[in-house]
């Protein structure tokens, strides 16, 4: 008899291999016969435009039909012969906009043109040329961005979703929402579009990450629009877990619900959105105990509630504003449980979390085009251990007892921002400022009944720990933080080929006494040739905030407020009773009086070009130098031969900048080349070769010698040296449509320590002599995911002028190719859509947690695995 997981494996292998012919209805044209043409025009900050004169042109330039766009910025265009025309989109004060090639397809097509603010100047050229447009800074080169039938394609549940996303964009990327960061994604119906940007010197940002991807949410609408979807995941179609002795038990039941209403029609709009998902997954537990290894699962149940009300105002012709609201909430129970922690390890979370965000962005007159935004979040946040009893911990062998956790946290933080954009002659700048206010107030009674550590079973069995540690006294820490950035940025376009940016960025906060904090900026775009390749490079700073957490900690655990009790040698089960007891005074963490801002020194140097006509390159190699990173150091640590320094106080943690990292990265994408995107199908490729090194794993990660920090430079924790990232969505006949992401990651580094406390700090991370830092390797990952859906609509549309359906407008890099939704589905009244996600489809076991410790019976080995396949059907209704 076949075994039972043999039959899922095949039904899924035969699943991916039937969906592979499909891919041969891709280039079929759609359906002959006249074409529609919508075209929504926004300015640089997202702003629909008004009044916006919208002329398709013939090939011959000559005009063949004009249009106005409305209130929410949307010109029409009917009656179209099917082909290749072009677009002449003019508003007063902004700079023309001529996008050639749009390619007209049968049906419903749509477009999405941007204007920027129009140069102070007596001659304004009616169109870029195409170096002009490859070099355009605030442009689409480097630039790549998702339609609403690709958006369509990703996950459902705004969490999975966000880290198919951060796949694609790569290692670092920082994720905004009309650009706010932080809070939960909106759902895929309220979003327009999801830019990929890969240009990092722009003075405005903050963080050095390479890519930044920006979700911009729909505009206004002209009718009541809403959806409902209900999804649903059980153990009976998911994979055994690698490491579980049997099926673990799993469910998830998701639903959701959106509503857009004109409260003002073509003015204001209100988009309201509830997420709910109740579920239960299961952890595996491998562990060995001293009568035997035990192998079990435990049921992890978690509840969450997403909330969000968003109102869209058009204040003029140019000028929209926003007003959200969300609330967030989860609880989880059981965590802590799994891998080497046996069930008393229990703990509880509850997390609420609020937003409100307003923003407001338009044109101030014909050469001043300004955003600000401001947002404000609550957050309240408890954890419960199950148990109080103290923790035991045998290195990597097994963990029992209370997890010593019971805490409270409450933060309120506050930001306001505001970018102002203008123009001179063959300048187009850029200043804006930030500024951040921080509250935060918490109660964290860790560890308050104590753990003792062994260093290995048979420590464990003759009762000797290696030491044992307690913290005690008043953990009420309240605080408040402030941080500010400001910045200036100037594009020039020194030729028509060639742009030239120069930035200057400058940060404080008020816990640093370090306020020289400048970072300067500069990036160039050059198009030598008029068909040939883009370069596009630069280099500059960037800083790091010392967080709020970091310091909360050494103001907490500072000697006098909350105090840390350590036991060298202690007995067991009473620490005290040990002949070799040595209780050290009382702990402490503290800051270092010359602590500086982190900062990153970057640079790049990157190429695109369109191959062929039909493929669009993209390669990039970046440079990283860390400086001033934080590590914590025990400064009072025993010197060897020696007492420690200080004999009246015990450990004493310091944080300090004195850590450094390099990281040396190379990517290459690979898609379909402009104006190919709107085909039947979309593909994308991505490959990244790094390396990266430092000296520390963050600001309390300890050295095993702090005294000599040589042997701490090794690989990052992050230093995964291979990373490839494919996806291909076809759209398929009658509204089906199947969308494929495949992930790789080579093996990631763990580090080996001896088990044991050799130089008497207290601290059980000594490695063996002349072993660095992550010098061993894991296994590598990948997975295959895919996505199936059937979309299908009914009932005649209303007349656009009476409150008709809304056109989705589409960006492809900003220029060729009109695109329409799912066929069948975007022009009905009432649509209707059943999904299948698959995870991990080919069901392959990727090993995590390897044991690193010498003296634990699994050294070498994995002890988890990532989840195995799973399945989730779900169906979505929406008019």
């Amino acid at each position: 008899m076949l075994k039972q997981s043999f039959i899922p494996r095949l039904l899924s292998c035969v699943l991916t291999l039937a969906l592979l012919p499909l891919a041969s209805v891709a280039g079929q044209s759609r359906n002959a016969g006249e074409a529609s043409l919508r075209v929504t025009v926004f300015d640089q900050s997202g702003a629909v435009v008004q009044g916006a004169r919208v002329e398709l042109l013939t090939n011959e330039g000559a005009t063949a039909q004009t249009s106005l766009t409305d209130e929410r910025g949307v010109a029409a265009l009917n009656k179209l012969t099917l082909g290749k025309v072009q677009l002449r989109v003019t508003a007063q004060g902004f700079e023309p906009q001529t996008v050639a090639d749009v390619s007209l397809r049968g049906g419903a097509n749509a477009r999405d043109v941007r204007l920027e603010v129009a140069a102070v100047k007596e001659d304004v050229n009616v169109a870029l040329d195409a170096q002009e447009r490859k070099t355009d800074p605030r442009g689409d080169t480097f630039s790549s961005t998702l339609t609403p039938a690709q958006i369509a394609q990703l996950p459902d549940d705004p969490d999975e979703m966000e880290q198919v996303l951060q796949q694609m964009a790569g290692p670092g990327a920082v994720l905004r929402v009309n650009g706010f960061r932080g809070g939960k994604l909106p759902p895929k119906s309220q979003i327009r579009e999801i830019r990929f940007h890969r240009d990092p010197y722009a003075a405005e940002f903050h963080d050095e990450g390479f890519r930044h991807v920006d979700i911009t949410t729909k505009p206004g609408t002209d009718n009541v629009h809403a959806s409902f979807n209900l999804g649903f995941r059980d153990e009976a179609l998911n994979a055994r877990p690698a490491f579980a002795p049997r099926r673990a038990p799993e469910q998830t039941r998701r639903a959701g619900f959106t509503l857009d209403v004109p409260l003002w029609r073509n003015r204001t709009s209100l988009f309201l959105n509830a997420d709910s998902n109740v579920a239960y997954d299961s952890k595996t537990i491998v562990a060995a105990l001293p009568d035997g290894t035990f192998n079990g699962t435990v049921r992890r149940p978690s509840r969450t509630l997403n909330l969000s009300a968003r109102a869209e105002h058009a204040l003029t012709k140019t000028h929209t504003s926003r007003f959200e609201y969300q609330r967030n909430a989860v609880r989880q129970d059981n965590l802590g449980v799994g891998d080497f922690n046996l069930f008393d390890r229990a703990y509880t979370s509850d997390t609420a979390e609020n937003l409100v965000r307003i923003s407001d962005s338009g044109t101030l007159n014909e050469k001043l085009v300004n955003e600000v935004r401001f947002q404000a979040r609550w957050q309240s946040a408890t954890a419960r251990s199950a148990s109080d009893a103290p923790a035991l911990q045998v290195l990597n062998a097994f963990a029992r007892g209370g997890a010593g956790l019971d805490s409270d946290r409450d933060v309120s933080e506050y930001e306001l921002g505001d970018n102002l954009d203008f123009a001179y002659k063959q300048h187009t700048m850029r200043a804006g400022l930030l500024a951040e206010v921080g509250r935060y107030r918490s109660r964290d009674d860790r560890n308050a009944n104590g753990t003792f550590t062994f260093a290995s079973l048979a420590a464990f069995r003759a009762g000797q720990p290696t030491t044992y540690t307690q913290r005690a006294g008043d953990s009420t820490v309240a605080l408040t933080q402030y941080q500010l950035g400001s910045y200036y940025q100037d594009d020039w376009r020194a030729r028509k080929n060639l742009t030239l940016s120069f930035g200057l960025r400058y940060e404080w906060q008020n816990h640093l006494r370090d306020h020289n904090n400048f970072a300067p900026r500069f990036g160039l775009a050059w198009s030598p040739f008029k068909k040939g390749p883009t370069l596009r490079g630069g280099a500059g700073l960037f800083y790091d905030w010392f967080g709020a957490d970091t310091y909360e900690q050494t103001l907490r655990v500072n000697g006098a407020r909350q105090r840390e009790t350590v036991i060298n040698a202690p007995g067991y089960p009473d620490p005290f009773s040990g002949g070799s007891a040595l209780v050290l005074p009382a702990s402490r963490y503290t800051v270092a009086p010359d602590l500086t801002m982190p900062y990153v020194a970057q640079a790049s140097l990157g190429v695109e070009h369109d191959l062929l006509k039909r493929f669009r390159l993209m390669s990039e190699y970046r440079y990283q130098r860390g400086v001033h990173l934080l590590r914590g150091r025990n400064v009072n640590a025993p010197v060897a031969g020696l007492a420690r320094p200080d004999p009246a106080a015990g450990n004493v943690i310091q944080v300090e900048s004195s850590a450094n990292s390099t990281r040396h990265e190379w990517n290459v994408g690979l898609g379909p080349s402009i104006g190919k995107i709107a085909s039947r199908a979309f593909w994308f490729v991505n490959y990244t070769l790094a390396h990266t090194t430092n000296d520390a794993d963050g600001a309390f990660a300890l050295p095993a010698n702090n005294y000599d920090l040589r042997g701490e430079r090794g690989p990052a924790a992050t230093d995964i040296r291979h990373r490839f990232f494919a996806m291909i969505n076809y759209k398929l006949k009658n509204g089906f449509a199947v969308g494929n992401f495949f992930n790789y990651m080579s093996a990631p580094p763990y580090t080996i320590t001896t088990g044991r406390d050799d130089n008497g700090d207290t601290v059980s991370n000594d490695r063996p002599a002349g072993v660095t830092r992550n010098s061993a390797r894991g296994s590598a990952q990948w997975n295959l995911s895919t996505r199936l859906s059937w979309r299908f609509g009914w009932g005649t549309p209303k007349a656009a002028g009476a409150g008709g359906p809304r056109m989705v407008a589409v960006r492809i890099d900003g220029e060729g190719g009109g695109v329409s939704g799912l066929p069948g589905a975007n022009s009905k009244r009432w649509n209707m859509e059943f999904y299948a996600q698959l995870a991990n489809v080919l069901n392959h076991t990727n090993r995590v947690n390897y044991t690193g410790v010498l003296t634990s019976p699994f050294y070498g080995q994995p002890t988890a695995a990532l989840p195995g396949r799973r399945i989730e059907t779900g169906v979505r209704f929406s008019f």
